[in-house]
């Protein structure tokens, strides 16, 4: 379907531009410079300093992003399942899989917080030690763990060796990124998410001006 192409392709360049915005904010107006020494209590304290910005930005870069994520991952099982429906199959899954995570990684951070501030009034201790569990299960959910994200990038890069949909050197960026993200399972690895992160600016990015393109060049042909 050609409006369904054009969609996933618009929501491909919508997930790139959340990275940059994320890490632009992260390196910014999140950025407490450095932190070594600070107590738990210190670090929470700049958090509820910001707490609607952070909020906001946990909306953005997690739930937006998942929401949209659902949009590309139908796009992209569409264009690819003609030769590699099972493999797609398996994709597509650990795609709305993902978004489901990153998803419930982001009302998890902004509703945690709320319960925290609201804590913080009457004991702070109590408070620093609550937002360590909330910020551990977001970090498990997708904060930092890019394990499913990973795994689907993959198996889309291995769906389009066998397809002429997207550029061959694009397959193998998804493989580098695929596999970037699936090792932050392994704590010593973990920041190979920035990797992660980084590549799939680029992923994204390239995805959706190929999925536009396409579904431009297929509107031409049934004109």
């Amino acid at each position: 379907m050609v409006t369904l192409q054009r969609a996933g392709g618009i929501a491909a360049l919508v997930e790139a531009l959340i990275y940059v915005v994320g890490f632009a904010v992260m390196a910014t107006l999140m950025n407490a410079g450095d932190t070594e020494g600070w107590s738990q209590g210190q670090k929470l304290s700049f958090l509820l300093e910001r707490k609607t910005l952070f909020q906001t930005w946990m909306i953005f870069i997690y739930v937006l992003f998942g929401v949209v994520l659902v949009v590309l991952a139908t796009a992209l099982h569409d264009r690819l399942k003609t030769n590699s429906e099972t493999l797609m199959s398996i994709a597509t899954a650990f795609g709305l899989i993902w978004a489901g995570l990153v998803i419930a990684s982001g009302m998890v951070a902004s509703v945690g917080l709320e319960t925290v501030a609201k804590l913080h009034s009457l004991d702070v201790t109590q408070a620093a030690s609550a937002w360590v569990v909330i910020a551990s299960i977001q970090d498990g959910l997708g904060g930092g763990v890019e394990l499913v994200g990973g795994l689907w990038v993959l198996l889309i890069s291995a769906a389009s060796f066998r397809s002429d949909a997207f550029p061959r050197l694009l397959a193998y960026l998804g493989t580098v990124v695929g596999v970037a993200g699936i090792l932050t399972i392994a704590p010593p690895l973990k920041e190979l998410g920035t990797l992660f992160g980084l590549g799939q600016i680029l992923w994204f990015a390239w995805i959706g001006v190929s999925m536009i393109h396409r579904g431009v060049a297929q509107q031409a042909i049934a004109a």
